[in-house]
């Protein structure tokens, strides 16, 4: 069982609230975590047809059996359940009773917004974080063995070949339960539109350009993107958009919550390719978005990440707000740190001005101090500095 960082908040919020929601992406390790955090209820996976036939039929007497609480995994498969909980923890407010685990986009949060507001703690649970792997800490993956890998979790605790495992898991997965939510009638166009987005990771998202290439509409394409996002795949960084006037870029950049999901998707399959490709700089962006993004939620917060550009080409690759002040982080993914590479850490707080912390440099080497107003991070000291 590998620890996650998201258990203190897990912890914190079953103290406060009688329901506890997780969701996130398939095979992240919701259903493990919940019933090992939670081993002293009930389970049940609502998958099961058996147990969902039981409740659909007799919900009184399904849920008779679990007054002192269960885990119910993927509950949204049972959509009644959330207006019974409703009634049940208004009767008895115990704190940490029911836990919910499900995948948003199957109506997990459209459910427990409707009948359980105010009475569930939310919270989300992303692959692994580079924290949580053991032969990161233990200097046995090198930076793009990471990066092929990703970190959903069977690939660190089963010898299963990446590859592999990703084609199983959009197949058996991604495809089709996008393919459930949207109809999607022709499955080599919506695989040619994940290929697609995976080339554009780290990049200005142009819906317009990105449906022409796909060959469907931009209204399809912005559906297929809705859905990408709530199933926690991709994530859609928004532009910063206060106090610097408004000559900015307006689209939003794309990143994918897993860079063993883009690379795959790009046909990267060894270190050796992914060392030489002209997408290997965007894709370690993408890795360290990924990895604030999952400091976030693992913390209970929502993401609140931003980046900037303006039309005369000035940047900051990240911002974020701490202490009434903006943080601007300057991402580069080469080993040796240069006067340019300074250059660029320094241009990133120019438009804050006052307003700005020492910014951060995160690159791909290993040493971390601070140099010439900037402190600079190794890729293996960053993730140490978010959390």
């Amino acid at each position: 069982m590998l620890t996650r960082s998201i258990t203190p908040t897990l912890q914190r919020l079953a103290a406060s609230f009688p329901v506890l929601a997780m969701t996130g992406p398939r095979q992240s390790g919701k259903t493990t975590l919940a019933r090992h955090q939670f081993a002293d209820k009930p389970y049940v996976s609502l998958e099961d047809p058996i147990e969902r036939a039981f409740a659909n039929e007799d919900p009184r007497g399904f849920l008779a059996r679990f007054t002192q609480g269960a885990v119910f995994d993927e509950a949204q498969r049972w959509p009644d359940l959330f207006s019974h909980l409703q009634g049940m923890v208004d009767a008895d407010r115990r704190p940490g009773r029911f836990i919910l685990t499900g995948s948003q986009q199957f109506g997990l949060l459209a459910g427990v917004t409707q009948s359980l507001a105010g009475r569930v703690g939310m919270t989300r649970l992303l692959p692994l974080a580079a924290s949580e792997i053991p032969a990161v800490a233990d200097r046995q993956l090198s930076l793009d063995g990471l990066m092929l890998k990703g970190g959903y979790p069977a690939l660190h605790t089963q010898p299963v070949e990446p590859a592999d495992w990703f084609a199983s898991y959009i197949a058996t997965y991604v495809e089709r339960d996008v393919r459930q939510v949207l109809n999607v009638q022709s499955l080599p166009t919506f695989q040619r539109f994940l290929r697609l987005c995976a080339g554009r990771t780290g990049q200005l998202l142009n819906i317009s350009a990105l449906a022409s290439e796909a060959g469907i509409t931009a209204h399809t394409a912005k559906s297929w993107l809705a859905v990408l996002e709530s199933s926690d795949l991709i994530h859609l960084l928004p532009p910063y958009f206060r106090n610097f006037g408004k000559r900015l870029v307006k689209m939003p950049k794309l990143y994918f919550l897993d860079t063993g999901l883009a690379c795959w998707l790009l046909g990267i399959r060894s270190e050796e390719v992914l060392a030489l490709h002209p997408l290997r700089g965007a894709l370690f962006e993408n890795w360290v978005v990924s990895e604030f993004i999952k400091a976030r939620y693992n913390q209970g917060q929502p993401s609140d990440l931003y980046f900037w550009r303006d039309n005369n080409g000035l940047e900051a690759d990240l911002i974020f707000e701490q202490d009434n002040r903006l943080q601007m982080v300057e991402i580069k993914s080469g080993q040796t740190i240069t006067s340019d590479t300074i250059r660029a850490g320094q241009r990133a707080t120019r438009m804050a001005e006052d307003e700005a912390l020492t910014p951060w440099l995160i690159y791909g080497g290993d040493e971390s101090h601070e140099r010439s107003g900037v402190k600079i991070f190794g890729w293996r000291d960053f993730p140490a500095a978010i959390l």
